[in-house]
């Protein structure tokens, strides 16, 4: 049988072409391999990205304070019972009218309530006793305390030393306090607001009694203010406010 020859441009038509290239699944290997190395790559010599963080406007802050080095402390100064007094004298507050009580029913001098009930107790264990204690002086306005002071030393031709030694001036006086009282005794009125008061029973008595009613003389002899001896005048301390009154430093 013959056989028939195919034209070249027919055969070159139906050749087959070849496949050039790997094969399929070599190349989808190849590109797996290829990632891992980037992966690698990129792992080891680049470093790693970090997020841009998110810029927030922050309130603006107030200067902390500057602290300063505290200051060594400064030893105590001892208390100085001078300070702030006039000829001797300590400065105190009038008592207001509504404060004080009359000592007696019948009596126009006033004290505060505490002290006035304590000098009746007091009275009345006196006389107990057959001891005449005779109130003279209680509170006393600064009207009153300028006429004892300025008065009686115009009168006296005294100058304010000398009438200062018997005498507060006026705002210095612890009558203001209403705690404050001048006693004599009945029985000897010559004595009254005299240094012989304290040749008296009345003032015998006192000594023996008057801290059990919690008065005390406020011008022994030889007192730290200065003041002349007045076995006369005494003051309550019975409560806190009468004892800050007289004990208190003054600054």
């Amino acid at each position: 049988m013959e056989e028939f020859e195919i034209p070249e441009a027919i055969r070159e038509h139906r050749e087959i072409p070849k496949k050039s290239g790997l094969p399929l699944p070599l190349l989808a290997v190849g590109v797996v391999l290829l990632g891992i190395i980037g992966f690698i790559f990129v792992r080891i010599f680049l470093p790693a990205s970090q997020p841009t963080p998110t810029v927030v406007d922050a309130p603006t802050a107030e200067p902390l304070p500057q602290t300063k080095p505290k200051p060594k402390p400064k030893p105590t100064p001892a208390p100085n019972k001078e300070q702030g007094n006039l000829l001797g004298h300590l400065p105190y507050d009038v008592a207001s009218e509504s404060a004080l009580v009359p000592v007696m029913a019948n009596s126009s001098l006033k004290m505060r309530p505490a002290a006035a009930s304590k000098f009746r107790a007091m009275q009345a264990a006196a006389k107990a006793d057959g001891v005449s204690l005779t109130l003279i002086s209680a509170f006393r306005d600064l009207k009153t305390q300028e006429q004892l002071f300025f008065g009686v030393k115009e009168q006296r031709i005294q100058d304010a030393t000398k009438r200062a030694e018997v005498s507060a001036p006026p705002g210095y006086s612890e009558h203001h306090t209403g705690y404050a009282i001048d006693l004599g005794d009945g029985n000897a009125p010559a004595t009254n607001l005299e240094k012989d008061f304290a040749k008296t029973a009345a003032f015998g008595w006192l000594q023996q009694n008057a801290l059990k009613y919690s008065f005390e003389m406020s011008f022994p002899p030889d007192n730290i203010q200065g003041v002349s001896y007045e076995p006369w005048h005494w003051r309550f301390v019975g409560d806190r406010d009468s004892l800050e009154t007289f004990y208190k430093v003054r600054n």
